[in-house]
């Protein structure tokens, strides 16, 4: 689909449907099954304009029927009708997107050079959860390794990145150096 915003009208729909019948956890639950089922070869079928949509359908129907909300077979019934299944990832992150936005959850992408432990894990959103702009928001980390970071870690929030790597101290390092190598600036 690569058209983010079709992506999001249909996630605030789906959304909307589910606040207004009260049924956002099951929803939720749902587009958690959807998301692990489109994996592999479901998602080689939604996104083939070789089958056609009333075949996507009872193949979607044969998986799915009767293990999801209803509302949630409907929607995705109509995604079928509407020839937007190309673009159910899409749709599933927005919609996970705005649950998290409604329940006040934010991403902790947090990258280190190696492995680190639930404890340490823990001490890093303890700390963010004292900033004031993460006071009132439940944070959950996702790990990633990156050896090239060399030590420390990159934590992003949202659109915030903080950089506590060894790589950073490093080009800092360098930088004052190139500025100017007979004033000593480092710290």
């Amino acid at each position: 689909m690569r058209n983010t915003r079709v992506a999001k009208r249909y996630a605030k729909a789906l959304m909307d449907m589910a606040v207004e019948t009260n049924q956002v956890e099951a929803i939720k639950h749902d587009v958690d099954q959807l998301r692990m089922a489109t994996t592999g070869e479901l998602d080689r079928v939604l996104k083939s304009p070789i089958i056609r949509q009333d075949k996507k359908q009872a193949i979607f129907t044969a998986i799915f029927g009767g293990k999801l909300n209803q509302l949630t077979e409907l929607f995705f019934k109509l995604l079928i009708e509407k020839g937007r299944e190309v673009g159910l990832p899409e749709i599933l992150d927005a919609f996970d997107g705005l649950y998290r936005q409604m329940k006040g959850i934010e991403i902790v992408e947090l990258t280190t050079a190696v492995p680190v432990s639930d404890e340490v894990k823990a001490n890093i959103v303890s700390n963010f959860s004292k900033m004031p702009e993460y006071a009132s928001k439940t944070l959950v980390v996702k790990e990633k390794v990156d050896e090239s970071i060399l030590g420390g870690f990159l934590a992003q929030i949202g659109d915030q990145l903080y950089d506590a790597s060894i790589r950073h101290d490093l080009q800092a390092i360098k930088k004052q150096f190139v500025e100017n190598m007979y004033i000593q600036k480092i710290r």
